[in-house]
């Protein structure tokens, strides 16, 4: 049944005329339990709470599907706007950001002006940027634009998918770039081809490649909700003297806030992933997918606003 649930958010993610209705009446379906506004304004404020409390944070502006130029560019510009309120505001905060929000899938010369231009305003305020990843498709390109800039900032870094069968791979070959690497299980539907198609395997496969990137001397953002996985990071840290400042947990706004809180209480870098925009739909898709048991969050969400 859970498998069940997964595929059909997977599949609702992937709609573009429910993006266009969800963004047309915003927050009233119970996207305010997993992004933080509509604006880096509102954002900002909330954030401004989490800093107080201990937490640090990064930014997403939230995109999906597209497809013109014109779109590409204000898409950059509001990456551009976000770090310059994230530095006036004197925030600790990072950004992340989808290269097919910026152009990724209309031309490699658009996508690369448009980091380049997000990376120089950054490094002017010591913003930190990490390229998420997308689905399998876009990984080679993503990791290739990476390493171009990779030579070019120190301020960037990228996130491997777990499930993927490439992954270890792609460790190795990084790891002469000093990256910083954000590890994930995975929120995409991949063929078996290239993905294990199985959570076992995932979870086995993510435990190996978090202790491989430690090890590898690579910062690490190790970025679940999984008690399991948590408790053998804890346990890599003490086996292998590894300090806490050479890796950190991350979570999603709005879930497991317990986790966060108890894991910030150990001395341990707790970063929150910070979504906001009206451009909402498919990451709420997403987020239900990887954790069913949010959909009754959801629900009561639409209950209360009536």
């Amino acid at each position: 049944m859970e498998q069940l649930m997964r595929s059909f958010f997977l599949f609702l993610s992937k709609n573009k005329s429910l993006t266009k209705l969800a963004k047309r009446y915003g927050f009233k379906f119970g996207a305010g339990r997993f992004v933080a506004g509509e604006t880096i304004e509102q954002a900002s404020r909330k954030i401004k709470g989490m800093n107080a409390a201990g937490f640090v944070v990064t930014v997403d502006h939230l995109g999906e599907f597209i497809d013109n130029e014109q779109e590409a560019r204000e898409s950059a510009k509001e990456c551009v706007h976000a770090i310059t309120v994230l530095a006036k505001e004197e925030l600790n905060a990072e950004l992340s950001l989808k290269l097919t929000s910026i152009g990724l899938d209309i031309s490699r010369e658009l996508v690369m002006q448009n980091m380049r231009m997000i990376l120089d305003v950054a490094k002017q305020h010591q913003v930190n940027v990490t390229i998420d990843m997308e689905d399998f498709e876009r990984t080679e390109q993503t990791l290739h634009i990476f390493k171009e800039l990779r030579n070019e900032y120190s301020n960037i870094g990228t996130v491997l998918q777990a499930y993927l069968y490439r992954v270890e791979a792609d460790i190795e070959e990084l790891t002469a770039f000093d990256p910083y690497l954000r590890l994930v299980k995975g929120a995409y539907k991949e063929s078996h081809e290239v993905a294990f198609p199985e959570k076992k395997d995932v979870d086995e496969n993510y435990r190996k490649i978090i202790k491989l990137n430690l090890l590898q001397g690579n910062y690490t953002a190790i970025a679940t909700h999984d008690e399991a996985i948590i408790n053998y990071v804890k346990q890599l840290e003490l086996e292998y003297r590894i300090p806490k400042e050479r890796f950190e947990f991350q979570m999603l706004y709005g879930i497991r806030i317990d986790l966060q809180k108890e894991l910030l209480n150990e001395g341990y870098t707790m970063r929150v992933y910070v979504p906001y925009g009206r451009d909402w739909y498919g990451y709420n898709m997403r987020r239900l997918a990887e954790r069913p048991a949010n959909v009754m969050f959801v629900l009561k969400g639409i209950v209360n606003k009536k």
